[in-house]
């Protein structure tokens, strides 16, 4: 039976996450290990400065009190005492689209899977006031099936994101590109002192037809390859001459 490896960034009590296991259940033996606390917007961070605590919650599930980096890699070593055959991040409250995804803690668990040799699978949900998941979670069942079936490429995984309007199917997509202007409050807090919220980030997405974007915006399940390899080779030859002046 497979074992499939589900974590995530807005944290162990999250239903986000309890729906996708239930639907990824019918596939394998499915384990959650995902942080104790929200933490969103981490990005691919990795605990090196604290200890880390592992407990376990429930049968096949368990808090790390750190990132969705840190909650893979302890349960590769401390909890499945080796690799998963899968593992799927999610499902994340809000999409994780285009830059997005550099942010993205979401996106780092399914990342961090391919960076063990695993296939990952990333699964976001359009925000809204209150969530049905039964389409995201169905949409990361349908890929899950394919994905143990068929694999991925080496240091590839998968970024999902799902509309809140009926699917109209999947569609394979690029990341798309905006320009962003931060939201930054300031206040002062009852002592005096000066502090900074991160309040929002406003942003322009491009025109591209085959961006997860437009997608989503379209009613399609928003399918994008992601790879390790952050080379840009166009830039390769333009750097190499930057470089030429240098002694």
């Amino acid at each position: 039976m497979p074992r499939i490896l589900v974590t995530n960034d807005d944290g162990v009590h999250g239903a986000g996450i309890r729906a996708l296991a239930a639907a990824l259940e019918p596939l394998g033996e499915v384990t959650i290990v995902a942080p104790a606390m929200e933490s969103s917007a981490v990005g691919h961070a990795l605990t090196l400065v604290r200890p880390l605590r592992l407990e376990r919650i429930d049968e096949r599930i368990y808090s790390v009190d750190g990132t969705p980096t840190d909650c893979v890699n302890l349960a590769v070593v401390h909890v499945l005492h080796g690799k998963p055959d899968l593992v799927v991040s999610g499902i994340n409250t809000g999409y994780n689209l285009g830059d997005d995804v550099t942010y993205s803690g979401t996106v780092a668990g399914a990342m961090e899977a391919a960076l063990n040799g695993l296939p990952g699978i990333a699964v976001s949900l359009c925000r809204s006031r209150e969530y049905d998941f039964t389409q995201a979670a169905e949409a990361a069942r349908q890929l899950s099936d394919q994905v143990l079936k068929l694999g991925l490429p080496a240091r590839t995984f998968l970024n999902v994101n799902v509309p809140r309007q009926a699917v109209k199917g999947f569609r394979v997509t690029v990341q798309a590109h905006r320009t962003q202007e931060m939201s930054i409050r300031e206040s002062e807090d009852p002592r005096g002192k000066r502090y900074y919220w991160i309040d929002d980030v406003r942003c322009e997405w491009d025109g591209n037809a085959q961006s997860d974007f437009e997608a989503v915006r379209a009613g399609y399940v928003s399918v994008s390859p992601l790879q390790l390899d952050l080379t840009d080779r166009r830039s390769l030859d333009f750097v190499e001459a930057l470089t030429l002046g240098i002694a």
